[in-house]
């Protein structure tokens, strides 16, 4: 009979749970894509709202793709040396994680609903306000957009999870977060809007 190949389980590192609060300081602004580029949405379809109901959030991916997008503006594009920011991108990417998938947008507590626009654009029930800007394409094309906007205050709070690894480390990640925030923010014409402070990780 041939020889028998004991495999040893290697031991995996235990996951690194942490509870994270981003307090928002400056308003955020939505443009939420309907999946295609010949669908027109009404301001407020352009906002995130959980299915079945009509609380504002923010999809988890969005903040993972706020730590870990390499094509488009990124904490780790936005801070870190151009050599090394898609190697941590990726690091975050492989190792980590965010919920739940639908996070909820916060405001004294209780999550934030929805009403409708009056004929000012305003939303008295939320808090969210459509703005009206004109962007130059090539050419000095006018491009115009509409977007709705979540006013101040308000507050993101997700679970954060890390699986131990040799790539990335949990500091670095809290950091990027940090520093993201005050940089860029999220939401779409980030650093000007969507800006945030964490206000806790443990």
């Amino acid at each position: 009979m041939g020889e028998t190949t004991v495999v040893k389980a290697t031991k995996i590192g235990q996951l690194i749970t942490r509870e994270v609060t981003l307090c928002g300081t400056k308003d955020i602004m939505f443009d939420r894509y309907p999946g295609d580029n010949n669908t027109k949405l009404e301001p407020h379809q352009k906002l995130y709202l959980k299915p079945g109901t009509r609380i504002i959030g923010l999809p988890a991916l969005n903040i993972m793709s706020f730590l870990t997008a390499v094509n488009t503006n990124s904490a780790p594009k936005r801070l870190r040396d151009k050599r090394k920011y898609k190697d941590i991108a990726n690091a975050i990417l492989s190792f980590s994680d965010i919920g739940p998938s639908f996070i909820p947008f916060m405001r004294d507590g209780e999550p934030i609903e929805f009403g409708s626009f009056d004929s000012e654009g305003y939303d008295p029930v939320s808090k969210c306000q459509v703005h009206y800007h004109v962007a130059r394409l090539e050419k000095g094309i006018p491009n115009p957009k509409v977007r709705p906007v979540l006013l101040l205050p308000w507050s993101l709070s997700f679970t954060f999870s890390l699986r131990p690894n040799r790539e990335i480390k949990e500091e670095e990640i809290q950091n990027l977060m940090e520093e993201g925030g005050a940089a860029l923010g999220l939401g779409t014409f980030r650093g000007v809007f969507g800006k945030f402070v964490v206000v806790k990780w443990e």
